[in-house]
C-alpha cells in the first residue's frame, strides 16, 4: 500500500478549521501590503516583472513582411513555505464551565487566542521586513532628520504633504503606477494628525482632526492604514511593530492577491490553511 502524503494523513477539525480561516485580528494591517497568494505547493518560484511592458517596440509592419515578434518570461527566486504551529489548552473544568452556559464554546475560544499568537508573529515579520531601510536601495529611501522630521511642529520647515508628493512621483517612475496605499505607524500618524500644514489643509473639510481616510484624500492615493499593532521586547516593554516610518507603495487591493498581481509584496500561504487539528485529552493535566 502506498504511504499516506502528509495532506492524507492529516487529521483536522473541519469546524474549527472554518472558525480559523475566517478569523482575522481587526488591528493587523500587513496584508496591506503583503496581500496573500494561495499555493498548492511549499515551494516555487517568486514572479517578478521586467521592464518589457514600458519598451517602446518598432511594431510597423510593410505589406506582406513578417510580423515581429516579442517574448515574454518571468524570472524569480525561490520561496519555500515555513511552517508554524501552536497548541491551545482548555482546561476541562473551563469547558465544563462554558457548557453550562450558552454560547460559550471553549474550542472557539482556543481557536481565537491561539491564532492571534500567530497573527501577531506574522504581522511582525511584515513589519519588519517593510520598516528596515536596509532592505530598500538607496534611491528608494529618505531618512529625515532635524526640523525635517514631522516630529517638528514648530519650525515650519517639515512638510508631511510634499515628502509624500515626492515618494509617490519617484514609485510612479519606476513601476508605471502611481502610489495606491500608504502604511504608516502608529506613532507616524499620531505626529500627523498635530502637524500644522496638515490641520491647515484638513480645516477647510468642516473636520477638526485628521482621519486616515481625510490623509488619503490629502495624499491622493487610495488608502491611508496605520499599524497599530504591539509587541513585548526582551526587556517587556511594550513596542510598536511598525516603528517610526512609512512606505508609499503600489499594491493589491483586495487583500488576496494574484501570484502575477505586481504589488509591493506577497505573503504565499498554503492551499486550505490555517488548519485546526481533532482536540485530544491530556489527561494528567486534564
Amino acid at each position: 500500500m502506498p504511504q499516506l502524503t502528509p495532506s492524507q494523513a492529516r487529521v483536522i477539525d473541519p469546524i474549527l478549521s472554518t472558525v480559523a480561516q475566517g478569523y482575522k485580528n481587526a488591528d493587523l494591517i500587513g496584508d496591506a501590503l503583503f496581500p496573500l497568494v494561495p499555493v498548492g505547493t511549499r515551494g516555487g518560484k517568486i514572479i517578478t516583472f521586467g521592464k518589457e511592458d514600458f519598451a517602446i517596440y518598432n511594431t510597423a509592419r510593410a505589406p506582406g513582411a513578417n510580423t515581429r515578434r516579442v517574448q515574454f518570461g518571468y524570472s524569480g527566486s525561490s520561496f519555500a513555505l515555513e511552517s508554524h504551529s501552536l497548541e491551545g489548552q482548555v482546561p476541562v473544568e473551563l469547558m465544563q464551565e462554558g457548557q453550562a452556559v450558552p454560547n460559550i464554546d471553549q474550542g472557539t475560544v482556543a481557536v481565537f487566542k491561539v491564532q492571534s499568537i500567530i497573527f501577531n508573529r506574522l504581522e511582525f515579520a511584515q513589519a519588519t521586513l517593510a520598516m528596515t531601510p536596509g532592505n530598500y536601495a538607496v534611491s528608494n529611501k529618505t531618512t529625515l532628520a532635524g526640523t525635517s522630521q514631522w516630529s517638528d511642529l514648530a519650525s515650519g520647515v517639515s512638510d508631511p504633504i510634499k515628502n509624500i508628493e515626492t515618494a509617490k512621483e519617484a514609485v510612479r517612475k519606476q513601476i508605471g503606477r502611481r502610489p495606491n496605499t500608504i502604511v504608516m505607524g502608529a506613532a507616524v500618524f499620531a505626529m500627523l494628525k498635530m502637524h500644522p500644514k496638515v490641520i491647515d489643509r484638513v480645516k477647510y473639510t468642516g473636520r477638526d482632526i485628521a482621519t486616515p481616510e481625510l490623509l488619503a484624500a490629502l495624499f491622493d492615493v487610495k488608502r491611508v492604514v496605520v499599524g497599530e499593532a504591539v509587541y513585548t521586547d526582551s526587556a517587556g516593554a511594550m513596542q510598536d511593530m511598525w516603528g517610526k516610518g512609512v512606505v508609499v507603495a503600489y499594491t493589491d487591493l483586495s487583500g488576496v492577491a494574484d501570484a502575477g498581481s505586481p504589488t509591493f509584496g506577497y505573503t504565499y500561504r498554503l492551499q486550505g490553511y490555517p488548519l485546526v487539528e481533532q482536540p485530544y485529552p491530556e489527561r494528567n493535566s486534564k
